[in-house]
């Protein structure tokens, strides 16, 4: 449930009877203690409130530089969805935003994922444009940025794929693959008649409309090596048709038509290093480009990242940045400053907790200057490589913190001054303010090896040493719960647990036992570091994560004493992940033997002994919560079943989840779930919550059940947190 003023919303209303309650109270404060729960006391900070954070996305400038339209998304717990609207806003920040459009049901990736939010301006700035799916079909609609009202553009038999507005606005292009009728057609064809399995059917897994592909439940397919996933016919090619917004008339468009300004590498001239990301120069022939270059030595990629501008595509030598900036960083983002000779780039240093930075490079002076440095993100939303949006004179950029959540800013492209214009998550913010905050930390290991993460110190009231829980992956921007979203980082903390978010080292290392390696030192020694300093007591320490986060975590586990209690929601390699996926092509066999070694079972057995948890489960000591999404469990049961047959794990499965979570109500399970646990084994607490009596019995019988010389029943001196 969104709670904005009355004022930020035009002449729309927010859902739920929620402004007639909100007008009953004059000051921002109480408003926002009405939406978030806060009380004006010191409170913590619940799952809930992280569950239902209001996410900033696609902010974009329109042509005359004088407002910015941006896409809101945020999580309904009572109605186990997501509400996304369209706002638009002056980049003066004099007025708060108008709500324009209702942006319909999310569209995700294949992990689950929020895709990333597009709108594009008409030229004359009185709409914006962008897909959505509403009434169960993909189409292009148009909303009037003064907020009086959207409307439906295509009406197309099939869901849109992509589209474009012509340079005088008056022709919308868009493209279609099957209809929706053909789609649906092919699955129940499939249910009838049985479902063939080959290398494209995702086995261990539903088979019939089981995955959320395009805001809605299909039958699915393998997409890509490793688990991207594509819906029935969605093979088929793309058709673009052309309307005419004046007559509304449809016409089909050449076979070879493809959108102007889109960029592809068969574009390029041949013997060119291929880029990661290009960005065409707006009305121009200029190209920006990031590629990697350096020797990758014992990493999978390349170290380092160049940034170029190729003159046209036809050209074979780029103009490369050799300045400071330019060199040796992590570039992720590059977009052209509008009416400029200047590419924008962003930094997200490793070396700083994945802070970013944002510069101009003056192409023709072949000089950089910094724009802006934040501790956090400065992006074009959760994804640290979008871009923010972009004008001649300034940036609108989402801007969020580890213990800040998101918020708009406004940044001027030459002083770097900023401006906040939108902060629907005020509430919040103050909220985690006055109880915890995080800090950078930076340590190094034995060998001499860098790491850093985020800190929330534990809110105790009292000067002893606390449990830790940690978790290992990348930690941008604000931290709800790690990679995925699981685990509630700020909730821990202010009950009393220190939490960590470690970020993995820069390059991906190819040997898997020198990657895990690496993981298990960053945790053993930053233990150390904080055990030494009296801040946490190293009997009790767990650990959690999602997808290599998951790994590092079994992998700690089995090689270190160092955890008392851990939760994973991914599975591992093993056996069964393998048998799974045997039928898939040569190219996804020839990734497991080169990030991990592996033949099959009978081909590397001792790799296999070496590298796959359920073939080492007795080095498994400590107490194991999996909290799994129904398509990926079954891979998981070769070490989870034996370890809930010894009662050292206790499962949970999520129907209909991909690799990340995203159902509200799922997330919320996981999160309090996650708090549950590591609040008993790391400092003795039951939840007296009468629901969650059979959770605390069947853990209880866990905790009796531990081997002896591991079972950490009684807290140390950190005791019980609040």
């Amino acid at each position: 449930m969104i709670c904005i003023d009355e004022r930020a919303v035009g002449s729309s209303r927010p859902r739920d009877g929620v402004l007639h309650a909100l007008k009953r109270h004059a000051r921002w404060g109480w408003l926002a203690a009405l939406c978030f729960g806060l009380s004006p006391q010191l409170e913590a900070t619940s799952p809930r409130q992280l569950v239902e954070v209001a996410d900033l996305a696609g902010p974009v400038v329109s042509p005359d530089g004088r407002r910015v339209a941006f896409r809101l998304e945020q999580a309904s717990i009572e109605r186990n969805a997501y509400d996304t609207f369209w706002y638009v806003q002056g980049v003066e920040g004099a007025a708060p935003p108008t709500r324009v459009a209702d942006s319909g049901i999310p569209l995700r990736d294949a992990a689950g994922v929020s895709l990333p939010a597009t709108a594009v301006w008409s030229p004359d700035g009185h709409w914006i444009y962008y897909r959505a799916r509403v009434d169960d079909r993909i189409g292009v609609w148009r909303a009037a940025v003064d907020g009086a009202g959207a409307e439906l553009i295509t009406r197309d038999p099939a869901d849109v794929r992509d589209f474009s507005l012509s340079t005088d606005g008056r022709t919308l292009m868009y493209s279609v693959g099957a209809t929706r009728e053909q789609v649906l057609e092919a699955e129940q064809n499939e249910y009838e008649q049985g479902i063939r399995i080959d290398a494209g059917v995702p086995i261990g897994q539903g088979l019939f409309r089981s995955s959320n592909i395009d805001g809605r439940w299909a039958t699915q397919r393998y997409l890509g090596m490793w688990f991207g996933r594509r819906s029935l016919l969605e093979e088929t090619p793309d058709r673009w048709k052309a309307i005419d917004l004046s007559t509304r008339e449809v016409r089909d468009l050449d076979s070879t038509y493809r959108p102007p300004g889109r960029l592809a590498e068969s574009d390029l001239a041949e013997g060119l290093e291929k880029p990661f990301k290009m960005a065409l120069e707006p009305k121009g022939e200029r190209i920006a480009l990031l590629t990697r270059v350096g020797e990758a030595g014992a990493f999978r990629d390349k170290p380092d990242i160049a940034l170029s501008v190729l003159p046209t595509k036809a050209s074979r030598t780029p103009v490369v940045c050799q300045a400071g900036p330019c060199t040796g960083q992590a570039i992720g983002a590059i977009q052209w400053r509008p009416g400029r000779e200047e590419v924008l780039f962003t930094v997200t240093d490793p070396r700083q907790g994945l802070a970013q930075s944002i510069y101009r490079w003056d192409i023709p002076a072949q000089r950089v200057y910094p724009v802006v440095s934040m501790r956090g993100l400065a992006s074009g939303g959760r994804d640290p490589s979008s871009s923010c949006g972009a004008s001649l004179e300034i940036l609108v950029c989402v801007v969020a913190h580890a213990d800040r959540p998101p918020s708009l800013e406004r940044i001027d492209l030459d002083t770097g001054a900023r401006r906040l214009l939108f902060d629907p998550n005020a509430a919040l913010a103050s909220g985690i303010a006055a109880v915890v905050s995080a800090r950078l930390l930076r340590w190094r290991d034995a060998s001499g090896q860098e790491f850093n993460g985020q800190l929330f110190t534990a809110r105790s009231g009292r000067d002893a040493a606390s449990p830790l829980f940690v978790t290992y992956y990348s930690c941008p921007g604000f931290l709800r719960g790690g990679v995925g979203d699981e685990w509630p980082l700020i909730s821990l903390a202010e009950h009393g647990i220190a939490a960590l978010c470690i970020n993995n080292p820069p390059g991906y290392l190819s040997e898997a036992t020198a990657r895990y390696g690496r993981a298990v030192s960053a945790v053993e020694s930053v233990v150390a570091l904080l055990a030494a300093e009296g801040e946490v007591d190293p009997a009790f320490v767990g650990m959690g994560g999602l997808s290599y986060g998951s790994e590092v975590t079994l992998w700690t586990a089995i090689h270190s004493d160092i955890l008392a209690a851990a939760s994973i929601t991914s599975p591992s390699i093993e056996p069964n992940y393998y048998l799974f996926n045997g039928l898939r092509d040569d190219a996804f066999f020839a990734e497991l033997r080169k990030s991990w070694g592996l033949g099959s079972v009978e081909e590397t057995p001792e790799r296999w002994r070496k590298i796959a948890p359920a073939l080492q489960t007795e080095r498994i000591q400590a107490p194991v919560l999996l909290q799994m999404p129904e398509q990926e469990y079954l891979s998981a049961l070769g070490f989870a079943i034996p370890l809930m047959r010894e009662q050292r794990a206790d499962l949970y499965v999520f129907p209909h989840e991909p690799h990340q979570k995203f159902q509200p109500k799922h997330k919320l399970a996981a999160y309090e779930r996650n708090l549950d646990w590591f609040r008993f084994w790391l400092q003795g607490y039951d939840n007296p919550d009468p629901g969650k009596r059979q959770q605390y019995s069947n853990w209880r019988s866990m905790k009796t059940a531990m081997p002896a010389g591991r079972n950490r029943a009684e807290p140390g001196a950190g005791g019980p947190g609040r």
